[in-house]
């Protein structure tokens, strides 16, 4: 009997024998990656809790890969994931965590470096069908899913920020579907986060950064999950 690999029987979807190992492990990456510019040069992939036991023979790693080199989860390249990593240079660590159990099964943490030295570090988790949410941000705790046009403010916790942001955002009349704030500890670094059923617009993210207190606004399309 000709022995066959999860890759063979992958669909378009990515379709195997688990679609939050492989579908949501490719989105969780997929995603992350939009949030450093640049070109990334390195990445390395902390696996907790069935990721950590099973990544090899459901293929994570692949995915996990394919995805932060910005393919889609449906992206042919998927299976040919190391080699094309080799081919671009760049680097790619893959470490297991089984000490942590007190963490949400289906975990990663991607740690990235691009070409100019900036760091980004993001905790993933594949919630099941293809869902994912994203949980931390460089150690913060957030959650969005990328299923929503999604505006990402860093900015200090300092009185006047959200205000700025929401009239930013009227001004180019978006409609917010959520805004959530997370921040460590008052008056220090904080993340806003505004998810919207529409596109929302690139000019929106000057405006925003004219606020002094504002350090980066990122801003990512809607995501198409399986």
């Amino acid at each position: 009997m000709a022995l066959i690999s999860v890759f063979d029987v992958l669909g378009p979807n990515m379709i195997g024998p688990s679609s939050s190992h492989t579908a949501g492990a490719c989105s969780i990456a997929l995603l992350a990656q939009k949030l450093l510019p640049g070109t990334l040069k390195e990445v390395t992939f902390t696996l907790y809790g069935s990721f950590a036991r099973t990544y090899r023979g459901h293929g994570t790693d692949r995915a996990l890969l394919g995805g932060i080199m910005g393919f889609s989860t449906d992206d042919q390249r998927i299976p040919n994931s190391f080699a094309i990593a080799k081919k671009r240079g760049l680097k790619y660590l893959f470490l297991v965590n089984e000490k942590e159990t007190d963490i949400y099964p289906n975990t990663v943490d991607i740690d990235m470096k691009n070409t100019e030295g900036q760091t980004m570090s993001v905790r993933g988790e594949s919630i099941g069908g293809g869902k994912i949410r994203i949980s931390r941000i460089n150690h913060v705790e957030v959650n969005f899913s990328g299923e929503y046009s999604t505006l990402i403010t860093i900015h200090y916790d300092k009185p006047g920020v959200i205000a700025h942001i929401t009239k930013c955002l009227s001004d180019t009349n978006v409609n917010i579907a959520f805004m959530k704030l997370f921040r460590t500890n008052k008056g220090q670094i904080a993340y806003s986060i505004v998810e919207s059923d529409e596109d929302l617009p690139e000019d929106v993210t000057g405006a925003i950064r004219k606020n002094p207190s504002v350090q980066e606004v990122m801003l990512i399309p809607k995501q198409q999950l399986s």
